[in-house]
């Protein structure tokens, strides 16, 4: 299965880019993650597409369903280290049911972008998403008694998104603020309340996969 590759009906509007201080904290993460190799791009690795993504709230938490905006790193971008505002989209609306993102920015969004948004509904606290690939983590999901998504369910997807959902009802992932993908190799997603919070759960998950 391909990576990088938008499966929804994106409707996508060009505009201006945002203020790049709504993008400070998120973009100093970001470079982490690049230089650890958990975000990027590598021939030898998922077919040569880009990996990873990352994502922060500028919507009122209180903001219902299908409507959370939120700022995500744009499609095919994953090669570079750092971005800047262009680099970035808004996702206005959207609707997993109907598979639909409907989103604006200089750059079309990320394909994960349903999975964050439905992430986002589930708990007005969380105001960052961190989407990265590990195969250490991933590969000792179990053993480090992170959830994971069913393995028959692909990213970018109304079942992703109703996978999001029974991870939530289902398992303590709302604590512990990590989850594995389990049908997207490598796939690892952490949130929380600032993007430090969510790169600190990453950065534990993987400390303990090389010790545990």
């Amino acid at each position: 299965m391909e990576e990088g590759v938008i499966r929804f009906d994106l409707r996508y509007t060009k505009t201006a880019p945002v203020p790049a201080y709504l993008l400070s904290e998120l973009n100093a993460w970001r470079r982490i993650l690049w230089q650890l190799g958990l975000i990027g791009q590598d021939p030898a690795r998922y077919g040569g597409y880009g990996f990873g993504n990352v994502s922060v709230r500028i919507a009122a938490p209180e903001a219902p369903a299908g409507e959370c905006r939120f700022l995500v790193s744009g499609t095919q971008t994953a090669a570079l280290e750092v971005l800047e505002p262009v680099h970035y989209c808004v996702v206005n609306a959207y609707d997993p049911e109907s598979n639909r993102v409907i989103a604006g920015g200089p750059v079309k969004p990320s394909s994960e972008s349903l999975t964050h948004a439905m992430i986002y509904d589930q708990d007005a606290r969380i105001q960052s998403i961190l989407h990265v690939h590990s195969t250490d983590i991933w590969g000792r999901a179990g053993d480090l008694g992170i959830a994971a998504t069913a393995t028959d369910v692909a990213y970018g997807t109304p079942d992703m998104a109703h996978e999001v959902q029974r991870l939530f009802r289902e398992s303590e992932v709302s604590r512990t603020g990590i989850f594995a993908m389990g049908g997207h190799k490598d796939g690892i997603v952490t949130f929380g309340e600032t993007p430090g919070a969510a790169g600190n759960i990453l950065l534990t998950a993987l400390a303990h996969s090389y010790t545990s």
